[in-house]
């Protein structure tokens, strides 16, 4: 695949993404009454959903990272030339952004917002390396290509709910959440110390999959594709 491909379908694959977390907690609040358990399960299953479709659509494509921490590490990995490394992310920042102004304009609100929701302090923080953490861990540890999209998509489900800040493990999706003063938003203020959290818990990953996996996750063939 050419670059222009791969940083296409990570750019549309971020912006579904962001789409589906940000109006998925829109509808999921609008309908709950209130109840917000209600709305987190629905926000949590079209996530779980959406993200499990776009990794087997796209990681033939690019890799389907749709994630800069997860683009980090495997640049690190010499899976991903350096010199790409930094556009995955830009694509991906500006996708995700992008979608969560598709989200607003699709249930009628403001496009661009900018969210009062805060989230902060430690055991956010702890939370946030915990989710990156373990998703990093399954990005490097799966065995089989086609295990990637359920694996992936079970970890971040499953963090929605055992993590105290709901697994955004993304700071993509984090900085566009920051767009959107709905049930997903974040302060903007919150951000930076959400992205410090989330690459310290993908780098710990990196360490610990290179022992666990060894051989398997380092060093690497350039012919190594993302999430595949």
């Amino acid at each position: 695949m050419t670059l222009s491909q791969r940083l296409a379908a990570e750019g549309v694959g971020s912006l579904l993404l962001a789409a589906t977390v940000v109006g998925s907690g829109v509808m999921g609040q609008r309908l709950a009454g209130g109840n917000l358990g209600i709305a987190l399960l629905a926000n949590t299953g079209a996530t779980v959903a959406a993200l499990a479709v776009l990794i087997a659509l796209l990681a033939p494509v690019s890799g389907a990272h749709f994630n800069p921490a997860v683009s980090l590490v495997q640049g690190i990995r010499r899976v991903l030339p350096w010199r790409e490394v930094g556009a995955y992310a830009i694509v991906q920042v500006i996708g995700c952004c992008l979608g969560a102004i598709l989200a607003h304009a699709m249930f009628d609100l403001p496009w661009l917002q900018s969210s009062l929701h805060a989230r902060t302090g430690a055991s956010q923080w702890v939370a946030e390396a915990v989710a990156t953490f373990g998703l990093v861990l399954v990005v490097l540890g799966h065995r089989r290509p086609q295990d990637a999209a359920w694996m992936v998509a079970a970890w971040i489900g499953a963090a929605y709910w055992f993590t105290a800040s709901t697994s955004f493990a993304n700071p993509a999706i984090t900085m566009a959440r920051s767009l959107s003063d709905t049930f997903a938003g974040i302060r903007p203020t919150d951000v930076p110390g959400f992205v410090i959290a989330q690459l310290a818990g993908a780098l710990l990953a990196l360490l610990v999959a290179r022992w666990l996996f060894r051989a398997d996750c380092w060093p690497v063939g350039d012919h190594e594709q993302g999430l595949t």
